[in-house]
């Protein structure tokens, strides 16, 4: 009779072997070739053929654009996934009445246009404050006058109801042995959630966290429409002064794909650096 195979024999057979691996020949197929060389002829004729005289005069401006992005994309981002983190513990462990007011906002900001609270708190709450003078009066107005806060409360709140759907589906989750067993070490209920509950939650939320944040970059155009000026607003301003249309809307589709690039490959990098346990 054959005898059984052993866990190690089995391990060792199902291993990889280095001739498993990709190497830099399969990648150059000729598909793959016909598509590098289709790519490099378009970026050929779109520096050669096209009007780019007009780009060193703006280029100042489109790296404060830039830095205004990023400056909305990280800010909100960072106050949205804080405000994200209760909203979705509250749906899984709070009670009624808290589970039934976090639902309701995360509810109906999903379910209305961004530019439209956008527009709601800028042209809506913002004017309402100028007619208060302790408001005017107040270390605040110099800030409430501009139009970015509006801008950052807006994207920041639309992040947090997005995210703190994924984080409710994060929280719910993650296995409730892994807890019991934090317990069973003696661990608080504070200690249980910071060293256990809270990091493998937001482990099972990053690719999907990766992706509303790459949404959250393309959402920062709409501040433009309340004046910020974002790298889209400078955008704009070079199309109305140089009456060019494909050069700018090019050079925006750029910027935007490298930045998405960025971020992608800064994700993947958090997540490969996070230690998975194996089951």
């Amino acid at each position: 009779m054959t005898e059984p195979a052993t866990p190690d024999a089995t391990t060792h057979a199902m291993a990889f072997t280095p001739e498993d691996l990709p190497t830099s020949d399969s990648f150059f197929k000729p598909h793959r070739i016909v598509l590098l060389l289709l790519a490099a002829a378009l970026v050929f004729s779109i520096a050669w053929f096209m009007r780019w005289d007009w780009l060193p005069r703006y280029l100042p401006r489109l790296g404060q654009g830039i830095l205004v992005t990023l400056a909305m994309l990280v800010s909100t981002s960072i106050l949205g996934f804080l405000i994200a983190v209760p909203l979705g513990l509250v749906q899984v462990t709070g009670p009624w009445p808290l589970k039934a007011l976090a639902k309701s906002f995360c509810t109906v900001i999903r379910g209305t246009p961004l530019l439209l609270q956008l527009w709601l708190l800028y042209y809506g709450l913002g004017s309402l404050f100028p007619q208060f003078p302790a408001i005017r009066q107040s270390f605040l107005w110099p800030y409430l006058r501009e139009s970015w806060p509006y801008g950052v409360a807006a994207l920041t709140i639309s992040f947090a109801a997005y995210e703190g759907e994924v984080m409710r589906g994060a929280f719910a989750g993650v296995p409730a042995g892994e807890l019991e067993a934090g317990r069973a070490y003696g661990m608080s209920r504070w200690t249980v959630f910071r060293r256990i509950w809270l990091p493998r939650a937001i482990h099972r939320a990053l690719p999907t966290l990766n992706g509303e944040t790459v949404l959250q970059l393309k959402a920062t155009p709409l501040v433009a429409t309340i004046t910020v000026i974002d790298v889209y607003a400078v955008i704009s301003k070079v199309r109305q002064d140089t009456f060019i249309t494909y050069e700018p809307l090019l050079l925006l589709a750029l910027i935007y794909m490298c930045l998405t690039a960025i971020l992608v490959l800064a994700f993947r990098t958090l997540e490969n650096r996070i230690p998975t346990r194996g089951a």
